[in-house]
């Protein structure tokens, strides 16, 4: 089975190496503790040794996978998101909720319980920063090939609304355009996927 995430460190993280010369985390307190999230008050110093707040949000992170069919259509799912009171069209993805899960299995995991699909092949596209503003959350997102129907097992009340559309790629952009898909992740890993499937034609991978 292809390895999604060779030649790179499971704790690679994205972004600069490099720290912000001068910036210093100089304590945190937790303000709330939720189901998924975490509340902090965290303090810092600045380059001039000046001490200011932040509201930070800790968050174990999540997977993303854009599945793409033999016929180039992308796997998007309708979900009801309560934090935005609103349905949204956006690719399978969750939560890093196990404890010790790789990555990969957590895509699988997701692509398989919410979509109903299994992959032959899954491939590491990138990891982003959601909410830097005030949130730690990562999302890896993953390229899923080779797709074969499996049984979907739909964990929370919104899943079990859920319903699962194939879009085909030609199509996306509009649906970005007009509005209809707003997920940033949705957007991104999608554009992504698209530069990779390319590349795979012109080197004759498919």
């Amino acid at each position: 089975m292809p390895t999604a995430e060779a030649g790179r460190s499971p704790d690679h993280q994205p972004g600069h190496d490099r720290r912000a010369p001068g910036f210093e985390m100089t304590g945190e307190v937790v303000l709330h503790r939720g189901q998924v999230i975490t509340l902090t008050r965290a303090t810092f110093s600045d380059p001039g040794g000046r001490p200011f707040e932040r509201d930070v949000v800790r968050h174990p992170g999540a997977v993303a996978v854009v599945a793409v069919t033999d016929t180039d259509a992308v796997v998007l799912v309708h979900q009801y998101r309560p934090a935005l009171d609103q349905w949204l069209l956006e690719v399978p993805a969750g939560t890093c909720d196990v404890t010790d899960e790789p990555g990969e299995a957590t895509a699988r995991r997701e692509l398989a319980e919410e979509a109903g699909y299994a992959a032959r092949e899954l491939r590491l596209l990138t990891r982003c920063a959601i909410t830097p503003g005030f949130c730690d959350e990562v999302s890896t997102l993953y390229l899923a090939t080779g797709l074969t129907p499996v049984p979907v097992d739909r964990q929370g009340i919104e899943e079990h609304h859920m319903r699962v559309e194939a879009v085909p790629l030609s199509d996306f952009d509009a649906l970005v355009d007009d509005g209809t898909v707003i997920d940033a992740t949705t957007i991104l890993g999608v554009g992504l996927a698209r530069r990779h499937l390319a590349a795979d034609r012109v080197n004759g991978r498919s």
